[in-house]
């Protein structure tokens, strides 16, 4: 609906001199309403026959500013020194993959995202302790998410199974694991370990003993959920994966 478009575009903030990022445009109802803010729009879009669609509609329109990129958002890599927005109608079985190739995998991150995604697993994305996730973990670790609103089922038609949501990520960089002195990858190896296995405590997850987990002030019966981004940080320095 218009007013989700609305939304959804007042969320990005788009500047004109913004180049934006758009994973799956479709019939392009979002794609003309970055257009009219932005310098520029990339549209990947991985049918062919949508993308041709679309492109014989920027004709017609006179749009110059829309660049059509047949291919998979996944596989699509940022030149260097663009800086760039994501904005997009996530398709949700992408969601989770999406966050970590552009959050962990690029060498060139957006300066935001702001995509409409399920309402379920923005709620995981916004996740504080107690009820920390391997995803709430990996993209707050990078950037700031909070949701901007909820969207009901009845906004579209036909309407859709769940509710959606529009999240925001903000601040985005990698000064989290610089400043740590942590590398990424370690680090996520530890939290995909512990998370694995998350009824278990910490304790017989990685390879850390009770003494140290007192010294970073977590009790011997921790679990990954209850653990911060901060309490992450010091047990990623004492602690190792335990490899089976």
């Amino acid at each position: 609906s218009f007013s989700v478009l609305q939304k959804i575009i007042d969320a990005a903030n788009i500047q004109p001199s913004d180049i934006i990022i758009e994973a799956g445009p479709g019939l392009g109802i979002l794609t003309w309403e970055l257009a009219r803010h932005a310098k520029k729009v990339i549209a990947i879009e991985k049918d062919r026959e949508l993308a041709d669609l679309l492109e014989q509609q920027l004709h017609e329109k006179k749009i110059t500013n829309v660049e059509i990129v047949r291919g998979d958002i996944l596989r699509y890599e940022p030149p260097r020194t663009m800086r760039y927005k994501i904005v997009a109608n996530l398709p949700y079985y992408l969601t989770s993959r999406f966050f970590k190739i552009f959050l962990e995998g690029r060498a060139q991150k957006p300066l935001d995202i702001v995509v409409m995604i399920q309402n379920e697993v923005a709620r995981r994305i916004i996740a504080k302790p107690p009820g920390m996730n391997l995803l709430a973990l990996g993209v707050q670790a990078y950037g700031t998410p909070r949701i901007i609103a909820r969207v009901p089922r009845g906004a579209f038609s036909p309407p859709p199974k769940v509710e959606s949501a529009i999240l925001k990520i903000t601040d985005i960089s990698d000064g989290f694991f610089k400043k740590n002195g942590i590398l990424p990858r370690e680090f996520f190896a530890i939290a995909r370990t512990a998370f694995g296995q998350k009824r278990k405590t910490l304790k017989h997850t990685v390879k850390i003993n009770g003494i140290a987990l007192k010294k970073i002030g977590l009790s011997e019966t921790a679990r990954p959920q209850e653990l911060s981004l901060e309490q992450w940080t010091k047990l990623i320095r004492h602690a190792k994966p335990l490899t089976k």
